[in-house]
């Protein structure tokens, strides 16, 4: 990375896309030796994404427009897409009207960012959701 500042942060971004990347829904009812987890099927729920936000360098919380059916938004919570040295792409992630599903607490967008490194400061994780029709 060019800066060794953002270091640990390319690591930890780096480290939540594999963890997306690997995540696999029909992992969830595998029974083999080798299933990620302990306990049975049922009682699993099969996150695929650990949602973040980003602090600049001032301290500001960092947001991105997207529009959705015409209507622009700002949103500050992203889905890590892939890092790539100092520079990370995100999906951008809406709140969900439909509260009454917390594993389902944000929509993805199909809008796009990259994010230099070298100007978030703080990465903060949210917790693991589901994103369906990635």
């Amino acid at each position: 990375m060019n800066n060794v500042d953002n270091c640990c942060l390319e690591k930890l971004l780096k480290v939540i896309d594999i963890l997306q990347k690997n995540a696999n829904n029909s992992d969830c009812f595998d029974e083999s030796c080798t299933r990620p987890y302990l306990g049975s099927a049922p009682n699993i729920i099969c996150f695929n994404t650990r949602p973040v936000s980003f602090y600049t360098k001032n301290g500001s919380l960092f947001t991105a427009t997207y529009t959705l059916n015409g209507v622009t938004n700002s949103s500050s919570v992203f889905r890590i897409e892939g890092v790539n040295n100092c520079c990370v792409k995100c999906r951008i992630l809406r709140a969900n009207p439909d509260t009454s599903d917390i594993n389902r607490a944000y929509l993805a967008t199909n809008e796009f960012i990259t994010i230099n490194l070298n100007c978030i400061c703080v990465v903060t994780c949210l917790n693991d959701i589901i994103i369906d029709n990635l």
